[in-house]
């Protein structure tokens, strides 16, 4: 909806209000800025996410407010990895994170989460147009004109800012990107697949990941008890799987493929209930975004997407905004208030920007990636197997790598900040 009374500039416009791009908003309007924010979707909304939030981004969360209110609601505590491949299982320990208050990651449905940091955007002093979708993009860093649809009334609204800030996600491209529209197809696409399913045995407090023919995936419970089942399937095996079931839809085509190819979950769905339908999306664009060079700053899934197998997306939406609050606030003047820059410091931001995230997150994608290609294929996947049954702390150290248990130094200066946090746990 439109605020009675909308201005028509501001100092930063932000497309897309999941994590990242509420927290990029939070963290914006509390330093004094005036943010739009910009929602195609309702809220709540059911989304095709693992809803794993490691133990890393809790400081985070309660850095932007939410630490209470997300602890009230989020599912168990993690403490487990479970490898899951055909008929065996290996079976390890999570590691603790580094923050006494905040050792274990929990998952929280995309429901629940996008809700309370869009609140908390609102209450922090954000505009929000919801639902709502950027039409067009013109102009430059410093002076941008948007042209903003108001998808309940299809009035156009006309924005200026001095910022922008891409959080839209995966699926959709820019304006200024839809010509320039995904790859032509390969049969190496990926697609993702979850459903929630209630009264599942799979135990509490445990993530499992499943390394399939042909894709991956994994299984969780989150708030209300519920068990996540998430996966990602190539363009190819899910054509196979469709072609040998003709009356079959994608899901039950996909469900079936699942319980028929694991035995974890089709231990964990026996006897469980499905809470609403399945949910799909794709195909996948792994890869980095973050340095395109058109003056426009990019965060989640926009910077750079991960394969999903390590359960990053959010993790690198909530750092990767907050990395770029950091960036744009710098040293809070007197009062602890910040003016948006200029097109010339914009860019030195970017570049500044771009190598932080890099030196962040590409390790992280690159580990995603290697992983994930060794879970869809037989061969790699029978020897991943085999080596984790042989030496299970693989798994423990490989949470590790995938940066579960650091809280990384990212909350910008002037908000209730990780230093002190840290000082509070040592």
């Amino acid at each position: 909806m439109m605020p009675d009374t909308a201005p028509c500039s501001f100092d930063a416009l932000i497309i897309g209000a999941g994590p990242a791009g509420c927290t990029v908003a939070i963290h914006l309007a509390r330093a004094g800025w005036s943010v739009a924010l910009v929602e195609k979707q309702r809220f709540p909304r059911r989304k095709v996410c693992g809803e794993c939030i490691a133990a890393s981004n809790l400081p985070l969360l309660e850095a932007l407010g939410l630490g209470d209110a997300f602890a009230a609601l989020a599912g168990p505590d993690l403490h487990q990895v479970r490898l899951l491949r055909g008929d065996k299982a290996v079976v390890a320990a999570l590691p603790a994170a580094e923050h006494l208050r905040f050792p274990w990651g929990r998952a929280l449905g995309r429901e629940a989460l996008d809700s309370l940091l869009l609140a908390q955007a609102r209450a922090a002093g954000a505009l929000v147009f919801q639902p709502a979708a950027l039409q067009a993009m013109l102009g430059g860093p410093g002076a941008w004109h948007c042209e903003v649809r108001l998808l309940t009334s299809a009035t156009l609204l006309r924005l200026r800012a001095k910022l922008l800030v891409d959080a839209h996600g995966s699926w959709e491209p820019l304006p200024s990107d839809r010509r320039q529209q995904r790859q032509a197809r390969s049969a190496a696409d990926l697609f993702a697949f979850k459903a929630n399913f209630a009264g599942s045995s799979l135990p509490p407090g445990q993530i499992s990941v499943l390394a399939l023919d042909g894709g991956y995936g994994g299984m969780v419970v989150a708030d209300q008890g519920l068990m996540i089942l998430a996966c990602c399937i190539r363009r190819d095996r899910l054509s196979e799987l469709r072609g040998a079931a003709p009356g079959l839809s994608a899901s039950e085509a996909v469900e079936a493929w699942l319980q028929r190819e694991c035995t974890g979950v089709r231990e964990a769905v026996q006897g469980a209930r499905r809470d609403g339908p399945w949910l799909a999306s794709g195909p996948l664009d792994p890869g980095v975004r973050v340095g395109a060079a058109d003056g426009i700053f990019r965060v989640g899934n926009a910077a750079g997407e991960a394969h999903p197998i390590l359960g990053e997306g959010i993790s690198m939406a909530l750092q990767s905004a907050a990395l770029l609050c950091s960036h744009l606030l710098g040293e809070l003047g007197e009062g602890g208030k910040s003016a948006a820059p200029d097109a010339a410091v914009q860019a030195d931001l970017q570049r500044a920007y771009a190598a932080d995230w890099r030196r962040q997150f590409a390790p992280r994608l690159r580990l995603a990636a290697a992983f994930a290609q060794l879970a869809m294929r037989p061969r790699p996947a029978a020897a991943l197997m085999a080596l984790v049954r042989a030496w299970p702390a693989l798994l423990t150290q490989g949470a590790r790598w995938g940066g579960k248990v650091r809280a990384p130094k990212l909350v910008p200066p002037g908000i209730a900040s990780l230093t002190q946090l840290r000082e509070e746990s040592t």
